[in-house]
């Protein structure tokens, strides 16, 4: 029999609990389906010290090893993350230790993955340099001017980059790891894993990590926070610039600025979103048609719906229901 996939998991004081505990829990749920007789994986969290470190909500993780003693093989390394919550911004942490770590280890290592904030450590290192990468919605906008050789895109729950996968919020680390459990031991383990964890398999890297509301969440409720919620009440109004300027007896100059520096988007961008979220909506839950679909949410037509999804999602709204369904 092949010896076990060997995972090794970076942690640091601060994490995210389940940055660590989540991929943990599916590669130890899979070695456990998969029964004797197959490789499995062994799962091992090292930090700096060796010693037990403190998450975001208190619990403290025990470590198995130091850093400097990972060597030989490893099959996954993934780094946790972590964020500090200030009162008007949320800071990825980049921890030093773990990032000239990662410059060493990363290029012996077969797979190498990041949960969450985690992908800033990555960027920092230098491995995500001409690549595809994502991470929490909320730091996506950050890695991007900070890392401009990296293509960052805050929508996917997860991307892959040839041996380098990056990942969203927290619980997307999970989907992730059963996307390497499918990869390493095919697709029927992995959907054994997921019903065993009661876990959506189909949510695969293409699915979108956040609803439009949560995109662009402002400090405190406002006119343009009372707008944003009355757009997604009234997705098949006249919802030009023009139209939302004179709701808010605003010039369209002056309000189309006051959007932007609120939401960090156009007013059109925002409400291609929204209605393209009501659309995938009804895909994922309904068996309404598309004539319809593209009438409700707003989108009017069916070659506006095809459009939409081809330049947002890079698929159509027939394949989007078929594999998110």
């Amino acid at each position: 029999m092949l010896p076990p996939h060997r995972v090794v998991i970076a942690a640091f004081p601060g994490v995210e609990v389940l940055d660590v505990t989540g991929p943990a829990e599916v590669f130890s749920v899979a070695t456990r389906v998969a029964g004797t007789g197959r490789p499995g994986y062994v799962i091992r969290i090292a930090t700096g010290g060796g010693d037990p470190v403190a998450t975001s909500s208190g619990v403290r993780l025990m470590a198995d090893l130091t850093l400097d003693e990972v060597n030989g093989h490893v099959d996954t390394l993934l780094v946790s993350g972590a964020v500090t919550v200030g009162e008007h911004a949320v800071e990825p942490v980049l921890d030093s230790e773990i990032i000239d770590w990662l410059r060493e280890a990363a290029p012996r290592t077969h797979r190498v993955g990041s949960i969450c904030a985690g992908a800033h450590l990555l960027a920092a290192a230098g491995l995500l340099d001409g690549l595809s990468a994502t991470t929490h919605w909320l730091t996506a906008a950050q890695l991007a001017a900070a890392h401009p050789r990296v293509a960052v895109d805050p929508d996917p729950i997860f991307i892959r980059a040839g041996r380098m996968w990056t990942c969203a919020g927290i619980t997307s680390g999970m989907d992730m790891a059963l996307a390497m459990v499918a990869e390493d031991h095919g697709p029927d383990l992995a959907l054994a894993t997921a019903r065993m964890m009661v876990m959506y398999l189909k949510r695969s890297g293409g699915q979108s990590q956040f609803s439009v509301p949560l995109a662009v969440a402002t400090a405190t409720s406002d006119r343009i926070d009372d707008l944003r919620t009355w757009i997604g009440e009234h997705l098949t109004d006249d919802l030009s610039a023009e139209a939302l300027a004179t709701r808010l007896h605003l010039s369209v100059r002056h309000f189309s600025r006051l959007f932007r520096q609120r939401t960090a988007t156009t007013p059109a961008a925002y409400v291609e979103s929204a209605r393209l979220e009501a659309a995938r909506r009804l895909l994922q839950d309904s068996d309404r048609s598309l004539p319809d679909i593209a009438a409700t949410s707003g989108l009017g037509s069916v070659e506006s719906l095809h459009r939409s999804f081809r330049r947002r999602l890079g698929t159509t709204p027939a394949e989007y229901r078929r594999r998110f369904r």
